[in-house]
Parts: structure tokens; sequence; C-alpha cells
């Protein structure tokens, strides 16, 4: 008899542990999910709380310049394109104004040995291009046999460009001295640079 009440009694001890860590392992479950969720919300009230910035912030932009730029290039360079019965002009600018220039733009014009107009194209630099900033503009022509010479007429977005053709846009000061002039001149200047320069054929062209 004592033996049976010792094992209910130890069943009941048993039974009870078990209910004890049940309960146990509920509250610290309990516990850790609410501070979980206490903790993530006030992460997260503290992150949605923090003031948007702009990537702009502290970036000083230059409105692009209006009326007329002024432009430094070299010596376009022109070749045939393999392949293509086409003639391609690469012609190297600098800008050479206190702002921005929009959209650069520069057409080409070829003419025959009589001066009359044989084709043309153009080559747009597109966006800005910043002060004393380098770029290369290309214009690609379809070939045309009676080609003889091209002349080039500088623009923007904005309005009209003074070129100044140079040796060569590695030294800084020439620009400096470009843009200089390009200031304190009051004399209306044209936008047109005609150049006589025999065309060349491409190889691959057949007449």
């Amino acid at each position: 008899m004592n033996r049976a009440r010792v094992a209910v009694a130890a069943t009941f001890v048993t039974t009870s542990l078990y209910a004890a860590a049940a309960l146990a392992g509920q509250a610290a479950t309990t516990t850790a999910g609410q501070a979980a969720t206490t903790t993530a919300g006030k992460a997260a009230t503290t992150t949605s709380g923090q003031p948007m910035q702009s990537v702009l912030a502290g970036k000083k932009l230059s409105p692009p310049i209006k009326g007329e730029a002024a432009v430094e290039f070299t010596a376009p360079v022109t070749k045939p394109i393999p392949g293509k019965s086409m003639v391609q002009t690469t012609i190297k600018v600098r800008n050479a104004s206190s702002a921005p220039i929009a959209r650069l733009k520069i057409a080409e014009t070829w003419f025959d040995k009589a001066g009359n107009i044989v084709g043309g194209s153009s080559g747009v630099i597109n966006g800005l291009l910043a002060p004393g900033e380098i770029q290369t503009v290309v214009i690609e022509t379809p070939y045309n046999a009676k080609m003889n010479g091209n002349g080039y007429n500088f623009t923007h977005a904005n309005g009209n460009v003074k070129p100044s053709k140079v040796k060569s846009l590695d030294d800084p000061k020439a620009a400096t001295t470009t843009a200089k002039t390009a200031t304190t001149t009051t004399k209306a200047a044209t936008t047109t640079t005609t150049t006589k320069e025999p065309a060349a054929k491409p190889a691959t062209v057949k007449k």
C-alpha cells in the first residue's frame, strides 16, 4: 500500500515537473517574443523617424550657359570606316566657358570642287560639357566620290558657339586665354569654320 502511494506521489511529482517545465518554456517564449517585437518596433520607429536626405545635398549645380559659348577644338581627323561606304570625322573639343554647355553639336558639310554641297552630317555631345572638360565629337557621313572639302558649324542647345582652333588641348593655359578673350570681345563672331581638306577615299568603297 505504501509502495502504491509512493508510486502515485512520484507520478504526480513527475507530471508536475513536466507541467512546470512546459509553463516555464511557454513563459520564456512569450517573454522573448514580446521583447523581440518591442525591439523591432522601436528600431522600425527610430529608422522611419529619421529625416530623408537628398542625394544632391551639399552639391552645387551650375545652370547651362545661355547665349554664346566658347569652345576650343583641335584639327578634325577624317578617315574612311572599314567595311562601310562612310567617312568618319573626329574632333576633340573643350569647354572654354565658365558654365556647362548643353548638347554641344557640330554639323559637318561636304563640298565638291565647285563648292556645291555633296553631303553632310552632325555629331552631338549628349548632356552637359563641364567647364574645362574635354570630349570627342564623332561625325559619320555617307561617302561621295565628289567630296573635296568640308566645313563645320558649332552650336549648342541654348545658343551659338565661338570656336577657337588650337594645336593641342593638353595645355590648360590655352583654355584660360580663350575664355578671357571670349568674355572681353564685343564683336559678333561667326559660328562657322570652313576648311578645305581633301576627302579620304575609303578603300572598301566601290565607285
